[in-house]
């Protein structure tokens, strides 16, 4: 018979901590809250969490090829106030494309400062995060901006499909369409390639720089899409929208099993750790918990899944950091 050891049960429960979470807040929920578990609370909690989880979605491929994105939230706020404010101008649908292709841009900025420039993506994507959150109070004055048409969103968060509404089932799509091409198309099995060791995938001919580019502008269209949604639905641009959405999207796709040292992870997995979180989020709610204090509790189970996850790996600090410096070193001949 093979013996369970401490160290065997915490690796099965690190690997499956997905299915431990969502198994945890679904019993409190049905013992704490009447009427917990029922579709309209699910939908409810898919429709809310639809914007993290684009945001979430779009670390996801940048987590796996080793990078990391801190701009996501500035995009969306800039996003969305693009979007809001162009809709008299424009009109409502050329105006949430404008928002897209802001997010997009600011995907292909901080594509070519890590790429071309080699700025390590943390000191890039914090540095864009400042620049744009600071751009966003400058051209709205500090205020949010009212939509010309608070009619059009609606729909977004209308029912759709028992469980779903119009923006929820979008992201459901987004995250099948990703699930698809990392797992079953040669650029996302490449992309893989990449984030568990660059240059072994250089050498083996894959282009690691360009597929490092394509992960930040997914990530920059991601962000669009959450702040044009967000904008939409709330008939409203704020400049601060994104500023509290940064470590709930992190810690989603810590919770799915994106490892942030790159090589692993799945946009299903995103999914499920953004329902996991919104389930959570939506309980501490129900049971009177300010947000502020929830705040508290997601820096804390991010810390807890970043630290259960390399104990169970093993992974030593010289080795990690080693490997990090090996996948976005510069390729530069050696002087040898």
């Amino acid at each position: 018979m093979k013996r369970v050891t401490f160290r065997t049960a915490g690796t099965r429960i690190v690997q499956y901590r997905l299915l431990v979470m969502l198994a945890a807040v679904a019993i409190f929920g049905a013992v704490s809250v009447n009427d917990f578990l029922t579709f309209d609370t699910f939908q409810s909690v898919l429709d809310r969490a639809t914007v993290v989880g684009f945001l979430a979605l779009g670390l996801t491929p940048v987590l796996i090829a080793g990078q990391i994105d801190l701009s996501i939230g500035s995009a969306l706020s800039m996003a969305g106030i693009t979007t809001i404010f162009m809709q008299p101008i424009i009109g409502n649908v050329p105006a949430a494309l404008a928002g897209l292709a802001v997010g997009v841009l600011i995907g292909v900025i901080n594509g070519i400062i890590v790429v071309v420039f080699k700025i390590n993506s943390l000191v890039a994507t914090l540095a864009t995060l400042l620049i744009f959150a600071s751009l966003a109070l400058l051209v709205t004055n500090s205020y949010p901006l009212s939509s010309a048409d608070p009619i059009f969103g609606i729909p977004l968060t209308s029912d759709l499909l028992v469980i779903l509404t119009p923006r929820s089932a979008i992201f459901v799509a987004a995250a099948l369409i990703m699930f698809v091409w990392l797992k079953a198309t040669p650029s996302g099995r490449n992309l893989y390639a990449v984030g568990s060791n660059a240059p072994a995938a250089t050498s083996a001919g894959i282009n690691a720089n360009a597929y490092l580019f394509m992960t930040f502008v997914i990530s920059g269209f991601c962000a669009g899409a959450a702040g044009v949604l967000q904008s939409l639905s709330t008939a409203a641009g704020s400049p601060v929208a994104g500023a509290v959405m940064l470590i709930p999207a992190i810690t989603a796709v810590v919770i799915g099993g994106t490892r942030l040292e790159g090589g692993r992870g799945s946009s299903l997995a995103t999914f499920g750790g953004v329902l996991a979180l919104g389930a959570l989020t939506a309980l501490l709610e129900y049971n009177g918990v300010p947000s502020y204090t929830q705040a508290v509790y997601t820096g804390l189970l991010l810390i807890l899944l970043i630290t259960l996850d390399r104990i169970v790996s093993g992974d030593g600090t010289t080795t990690s950091r080693t490997h990090r410096r090996g996948r976005v070193a510069p390729n530069t001949p050696s002087n040898s």
